[in-house]
């Protein structure tokens, strides 16, 4: 049980009707979990607001309500507690309820378009490989030092992140590793959190359908670096032309990474294959599996956060160089044919680009690239025609198709995603409304050689169609079209 005083240190109260000494069993936000003396936190969301649901939460036992805007009618022995920002509020408590677990290890927040879970997941490795113990929260798993749970979202509710935080510190973690993303920023589910460092990687077009606009986007990240203690460290991608406005307003201290210009970590490429790149970071010469220029950004990145977490630097690039590809991010397999397939979660248009660019750079020029792409329903329709015109201009053969479709319909997201195909390149271009089928396509058209990169959906093994998901693995597909 918690004093609920207690729980609202440092939360912005605007009244109080009742009683703040009343102890408490558990927060919730949604009321179907509300039980005897939990407290209920009424969230304005995007399709529901929680304070519709703050009399089913009363009947359910709760015998606190934290909301907005209090109800005319007052329940007798409830307390109410108004605020300015329910989410807000509710992220400052569950830190209080669990004890501030992110005061207790080394937390760091890594935030950008692309990169957030290969630099996290690759920490996490990197960490745990030398010997620490270390807690993962990313969009493919969350890890409690060796103890894996499933992830839910990039950036799961604030919640779940301090209980996740709580069982790392129980379990004698010293560095906890997190994506942090625009929705998890915009939406306060890191206010609270006390991190350590910060790393942005990249600003590109994505998740419009909810900010609205690139600004709004940009300046969403950017809150993240101005909350930073001045304790803390800030990290910068300072190539990319956003990688300086993240630092603008940071108490933090300050520094970048680069390829392209004077950085306080930089690298060069040296050689670039399929079997991984081999380049120098601050002078030392490094060989790593991993493949791409965007992959020595992230490389970069994880370096600059190991040192200034105080690692050793030969035993960090020692590490780094044994490190593998992420599950689902450039993960590639040959067929006995000679045939390379590639899965990438590339879902915007940079990363798409990116992860074409790659495998151009590499190839000799005789192999043909064949890419099979779709695009998610229910999320921004504008980069829609974007990545079709990269594909269908990198590749030799682009195959549309279905992605997580949700509740749109898929040929409908493929029609939108033609009118990007510019009239040279459309010859080039097959729609096939079947993701499978799709797949199969792509190998049966693939000659010794070829290369077939099949992105957009990475590590899911799901398709998510009409609010059901159904399994589905690109992984598994292309594996029984090499056997």
């Amino acid at each position: 049980m918690k004093v609920l005083k207690d729980i609202l240190y440092k939360v912005t109260v605007n009244s109080v009707f009742g009683d703040t000494t009343v102890e408490v069993n558990s927060i919730h936000f949604d009321s179907r979990k509300v039980a005897k003396n939990d407290v209920f936190v009424a969230l304005k969301g995007v399709t529901v607001d929680g304070h519709d649901y703050i009399a089913k939460a009363i009947d359910l036992g709760a015998n606190v309500v934290v909301c907005e805007k209090v109800p005319e009618k007052k329940v007798t022995g409830i307390t109410y507690v108004e605020v300015a920002n329910s989410s807000k509020a509710l992220a400052i408590m569950a830190a209080n309820y669990y004890d501030n677990p992110s005061k207790k290890l080394q937390l760091i927040g890594v935030t950008g378009t692309n990169g957030k879970t290969t630099i996290t997941t690759l920490l996490y490795e990197l960490f745990r490989k030398l010997g620490y113990k270390v807690g993962l929260l990313s969009t493919v798993k969350v890890m409690v030092d060796v103890k894996e749970y499933p992830a839910t979202h990039t950036t799961p509710d604030s919640l779940a992140i301090n209980e996740y935080i709580s069982k790392m510190v129980a379990e004698g973690v010293e560095y906890c590793f997190m994506e942090v993303s625009s929705h998890g920023i915009h939406q306060n589910r890191t206010a609270g959190l006390e991190f350590a460092g910060g790393v942005f990687t990249n600003l590109s077009h994505d998740h419009l359908d909810y900010h609205e606009t690139f600004a709004e986007y940009r300046d969403v990240k950017k809150r993240f670096f101005d909350e930073l203690p001045k304790e803390a460290f800030a990290l910068t991608n300072i190539d990319d032309k956003n990688g300086t406005i993240m630092l603008q307003n940071t108490k933090a201290k300050k520094y970048n990474y680069a390829l392209k210009t004077l950085a306080d970590y930089k690298a060069k490429i040296l050689e670039k294959s399929f079997s991984g790149s081999l380049l120098t970071i601050n002078g030392i010469e490094v060989w790593s599996k991993l493949i791409g220029d965007f992959n020595v950004y992230n490389l970069l990145a994880i370096y600059g956060v190991a040192e200034l977490l105080g690692l050793d630097k030969l035993e960090t690039l020692t590490t780094i160089s044994n490190l593998e590809s992420v599950s689902g991010r450039f993960e590639y397999i040959v067929s006995k044919e000679n045939v390379t397939a590639i899965i990438d979660y590339a879902h915007t248009p940079d990363a798409l680009k990116n992860v074409l660019e790659t495998i151009n750079n590499i190839r000799t020029g005789n192999e043909s690239v064949i890419t099979v792409v779709g695009c998610g329903g229910d999320r921004d329709v504008a980069k829609r025609p974007k990545m079709a015109h990269i594909a269908s201009q990198l590749s030799n053969q682009t195959i549309f198709t279905s992605d997580n479709p949700r509740t749109e319909n898929p040929q409908t997201i493929i029609e939108e995603m033609e009118a990007g195909v510019s009239a040279e390149n459309f010859k080039k271009t097959l729609s096939i409304l079947d993701r499978r089928q799709a797949i199969k396509t792509a190998h049966r058209l693939a000659q010794s050689g070829d290369i077939i990169l099949i992105a957009g959906k990475g590590h899911e093994h799901y398709q998510e169609i009409n609010g059901e998901r159904h399994h589905f693995d690109d992984l598994e597909e292309i594996k029984l079209c090499f056997n």
